[in-house]
């Protein structure tokens, strides 16, 4: 089951999972409970899809859902052979998983977008509307014989062959051979639903956002502190592809103006991207500075972070966790007076979103060491840090202290500050975190981090 998630270049495919495991879920399945997977998976995909389909073609009148541009893709007869595929796939992924929780994770998965997918089939039944050409090919012709007899023209949005694709990847992508080739076949997949003729763009978008809906409610290693990253950035990408579907919709309705959501719709990808690679300096430099360009493209994220920072922190003045060593949120200039800086205070900044004000950057021993928002703290970049603030402590002059704050001052910092505090006390690290709680009313120690704090 896919530990990461991978934005590719196509539209198709963004690689998700999580959950939490257990002794039990580690052990391999057995056959009989792939075989019990897949047939239920099966057999509910059949009452669903069929019945829905019956409903539709009951309907007096059945509408379909078009974009302008999709009268410029092309009918491609050989994209039958990928599009034909997902059946065989359907039959395959459940004899992949390698435990016990990828099973249980993709049955519940499978389950979910059938079921769900089914509910729009019958609540807002759509057809495709296009006329399709002749096909002269004999074998093709075959195939799509074989297609109108047992695909249904009224079950489109959300298309369960890319709600089905996605889900197929995050089993295929464990494959240690043809790993790239499964992955572009895929994405063949994908496309051949509109070159096909048997899908809008619409139901592309639909499945997509069903797809990663269903990765949202079934994680895989859900309290396992080194995916935290990944699930935030689930969160990302379901959020991209809502706004590339609000920006065409709103195209379609409004005028080309509202494409600029496309723009948000990147960012919120990108932003995705940047958490599952772990890559904490995506915003700021070495020195805790964002460059121009980034803060042009980054905008609506940088102000939406700011708004959080000016309206929603709380601990605005740096509470005293040990002899001369504090936390706090990010400080505002109004805030500065409560810092009493100096040259000899050393200030280590977490933020990975915003920059320090340049009056207590400028006065004092500035650190950037960003981690990302609410994501993985790495443990050997914690470990080092911890270190070096431990050995900073120890070496303080008279008039030295430390600062440790972050953004918001809820996570980060409590974190990095309960760590310094178990070394610098000699403390237990449930102590340390009894003792932070009761200093900092406003932590938030999420249960992801209890297992991360025992690991350091």
């Amino acid at each position: 089951m896919a530990d990461e998630i991978t934005l590719i270049a196509s539209f198709f495919f963004i690689k998700y999972d999580y959950v939490q495991k257990s002794p039990m879920d580690e052990r391999r399945p057995q056959l009989k409970q792939q075989i019990f997977a897949f047939v239920s998976s099966a057999l509910v995909f059949m009452i669903v899809y069929n019945f829905a389909a019956w409903y539709a073609s009951e309907v007096e009148k059945v509408p379909s859902f078009v974009f302008d541009f999709e009268k410029y893709i092309p009918f491609l007869p050989w994209s039958i052979i990928p599009y034909m595929t997902s059946g065989i796939f359907f039959c395959s992924v459940f004899f992949l998983c390698k435990n016990q929780e990828q099973l249980k994770v993709l049955t519940k998965r499978m389950l979910f977008v059938t079921v769900a997918a089914g509910f729009f089939f019958i609540l807002f039944p759509l057809k495709f509307s296009l006329p399709k050409p002749q096909v002269n090919a004999s074998i093709l012709n075959v195939s799509f014989y074989f297609l109108k007899l047992f695909d249904s023209p009224f079950n489109q949005s959300p298309s369960l062959h890319i709600a089905y694709a996605f889900i197929f990847w995050t089993l295929f992508r464990e494959l240690k051979r043809f790993r790239t080739l499964f992955m572009l076949w895929l994405i063949m997949l994908g496309i051949s639903t509109l070159t096909t003729y048997q899908h809008h763009f619409i139901d592309i978008l639909s499945g997509t956002i069903l797809a990663h809906i269903s990765f949202i409610i079934f994680p895989y290693r859900k309290n396992d502190f080194r995916y935290r990253n990944f699930q935030v950035a689930n969160f990302y990408f379901l959020s991209g592809w809502i706004l590339v579907s609000a920006a065409l919709l709103l195209d379609k309705f409004s005028g080309h103006l509202w494409l600029i959501v496309l723009w948000l719709a990147a960012i919120s990808m990108i932003i995705g991207y940047h958490y599952q690679k772990n890559r904490i300096h995506f915003l700021k430099n070495n020195n805790g500075k964002i460059s121009l360009g980034r803060k042009v493209f980054y905008a609506p994220y940088l102000i939406i972070y700011w708004m959080f920072w000016k309206f929603l922190r709380k601990n605005k003045k740096p509470l005293e966790i040990a002899p001369r060593i504090y936390i706090s949120s990010r400080p505002g200039r109004e805030d500065l007076h409560f810092f009493k800086i100096n040259p000899d205070t050393l200030v280590y900044d977490l933020s990975a979103e915003m920059e320090e004000i340049p009056d207590l950057k400028n006065k004092s021993l500035y650190r950037s060491v960003p981690f990302l928002d609410i994501g993985t703290f790495d443990v050997n970049e914690t470990r080092q840090l911890v270190a070096e603030i431990t050995e900073s402590y120890s070496n303080l002059p008279m008039e030295g202290k430390i600062f440790i704050h972050c953004t918001m001052g809820f996570t980060r910092s409590s974190v990095i500050g309960i760590l310094v505090m178990k070394n610098i006390l000699s403390l237990p690290v449930d102590e340390a975190v009894t003792m932070m709680t009761g200093i900092h009313k406003n932590a938030v120690i999420h249960p992801y981090l209890k297992d991360f704090l025992k690991k350091i």
